[in-house]
């Protein structure tokens, strides 16, 4: 269970004090992480991580203090609700997560490529949509998470994202200041959650304006075997045997949940839509994971899809299906992406390359 908000608080003064503590040992941490990655397969695999540590933490400690000076202009925390204290915020949160995803490319050897379309009607790249839009993507981890976050609230967008997260996510002290200022939502977990999530987000999308973005992830948790056999399942015992069939179907993503995605555009329906397909970063799910990955020397593939908010269905069984053809062109996208990108590797390495060859996805709509 989720501690409450004035414990959660706490974590403030205890990330200082590890701040401060972190620069006082960082000699020593420095020669420990040496020593460590001379055993350690990679390049300086513990150095990298410390750095990403570090800089995250600082990022962290920055960040807070910012938003008490945000809240002490805001009147005490009086107008925090007003345009021009979301704006402020906003741009603080795009300032820090551009700096963390710089810096992770430079410590990590991640190269990002979009594939396609950015989101434009006309598919020439552009930065297209001017519209209010809703923006439903796959649910790969915290690293494609944060970096298709960081695509929305870039100079090229300058989106103002509204975000359907999970409400662990708050224990992280930053995200749980400044998300909750913002217009987001928590998840809560339990089943019993549904009903109410879908009443905050269709709050969410009703007012969307040109300069918003609104951001789910219609699976609900990042795709394991196991979470997916249990999607399937949960499937089968409603009854949903054509759903069940396709979401068999499906090698990467776990079956949308299309309660969100409904309430979302029967309360929007002059936004447009933008479907999202990521690879690259979907198994860096944990620290473990982050540890054991390292150097990355990493592609990063993104794919974007537009549909004009004319172009959307409306009735939700149609909906519904509209959603799963998607998801199972994303489905697709990711199965030919990560062929094509082990190919890359491997005659990158100078090895043979024995795969099957695979043809490049079609970019229309299914």
């Amino acid at each position: 269970m989720l501690p409450p908000r004035h414990v959660r608080r706490v974590t403030g003064p205890l990330l200082v004090g590890a701040l401060v503590a972190a620069v006082v040992l960082l000699p020593a941490l420095v020669v420990v992480a040496v020593v460590a990655s001379v055993f350690l397969p990679g390049r300086l695999r513990a150095l990298r991580l410390l750095a990403l540590a570090l800089v995250y933490l600082a990022l962290e400690v920055a960040g807070l203090a910012v938003a008490a000076v945000l809240w002490v202009l805001s009147g005490f925390g009086r107008r925090l609700a007003t345009p021009a204290s979301r704006a402020a915020h906003y741009t603080v949160l795009r300032l820090l997560l551009d700096t963390l995803m710089r810096v992770a490319q430079r410590l990590f050897a991640l190269r990002l490529v979009t594939d396609g379309a950015s989101w434009s009607p006309l598919d020439d790249g552009t930065p297209g949509s001017t519209n209010a839009m809703v923006v439903l993507s796959r649910h790969a981890g915290p690293g494609d998470s944060f970096l298709l976050v960081h695509t929305l609230m870039n100079r090229d967008h300058l989106r103002q994202p509204r975000i359907v997260l999970k409400d662990v996510l708050q224990l992280d002290p930053l995200i749980d200041v400044y998300l909750n200022r913002l217009p987001n939502h928590f998840v809560p977990a339990g089943p019993s959650a549904g009903n109410g999530s879908e009443a905050a987000i269709a709050d969410l999308a009703r007012d969307l304006g040109e300069e918003d973005a609104l951001l789910i992830f219609p699976e609900g948790a990042n795709f394991t075997p196991r979470r997916r056999t249990r999607a399937i399942q949960r499937l089968r015992d409603r009854g949903l045997l054509t759903a069940v069939r396709r979401a068999e179907a499906m090698r990467h993503l776990l079956p949308p949940r299309p309660g969100g995605v409904v309430a979302a555009l029967r309360a929007a329906p002059h936004a447009d839509v933008v479907l999202v397909a990521h690879t690259g970063l979907e198994h860096l799910s944990t620290v473990r994971d982050l540890w054991r990955s390292l150097p990355m020397d990493k592609t990063l593939h993104l794919r974007w899809w537009f549909i004009p908010a004319a172009e959307v269905p409306r009735d939700e069984t149609q909906l519904t299906d509209w959603l799963y053809r998607w998801w199972e062109t994303i489905d697709a996208w990711i199965t030919t992406t990560a062929a094509a990108q082990r190919a890359q590797d491997v005659r990158g390495t100078g090895v043979p390359d024995v795969s099957d060859p695979t043809s490049a996805p079609s970019s229309e709509q299914p």
